[in-house]
């Protein structure tokens, strides 16, 4: 094989969360993380997946859960809690967490302990995905490079500006 076939599969295929730069993403007192994407300018089409490093004491999103995609989390570092179904369930480092699409799991993951906490986040990535957070009363819709979010209560009436 090539070497310019070799170096063309690994970048399709292969990321390196090591070697990506962490983009930093904070709303305190509660959200503080270092996250990296790692599936753009991949040829992967129904897989998308994420490195996090989630500070000690923090949270990362908040509690939701989609209409469409299904998730997983594989704890790399640390120990934490994962907020799902409205309890807390304790994790650390070698647990694969499984959240399917429904109202049945909402599920946020907070840092409890006082060291960062780094994990996978993986995701089916299907588009239009609804998501919905309980705690706000919020809804949001994703598609392909669109974001909308509005509260439950500020809808619009479905004849709304029609004729």
């Amino acid at each position: 094989m090539s070497t310019d076939r070799v170096a063309t599969l690994r970048q399709q295929l292969i990321r390196n969360f090591n070697e990506l730069p962490l983009e930093h993403i904070q709303r305190a007192p509660r959200y503080d993380s270092r996250f990296t994407g790692l599936t753009e300018g991949t040829v992967a089409r129904k897989l998308g997946a994420g490195f996090d490093v989630l500070a000690p004491g923090a949270q990362v999103c908040p509690y939701h859960f989609h209409h469409v995609q299904e998730e997983m989390f594989v704890i790399l570092e640390g120990r934490g809690t994962l907020r799902v179904a409205d309890e807390q369930v304790p994790i650390h480092a070698g647990d694969v967490i499984f959240i399917p699409a429904g109202p049945e799991y909402p599920h946020h993951i907070l840092n409890t302990s006082d060291a960062p906490m780094k994990y996978l986040s993986i995701s089916t990535q299907e588009r239009p995905d609804i998501c919905e957070y309980p705690d706000s009363k919020k809804l949001a819709v994703f598609g392909a490079g669109e974001r909308f979010v509005q509260r439950r209560d500020t809808s619009l009436d479905y004849w709304d500006g029609e004729a």
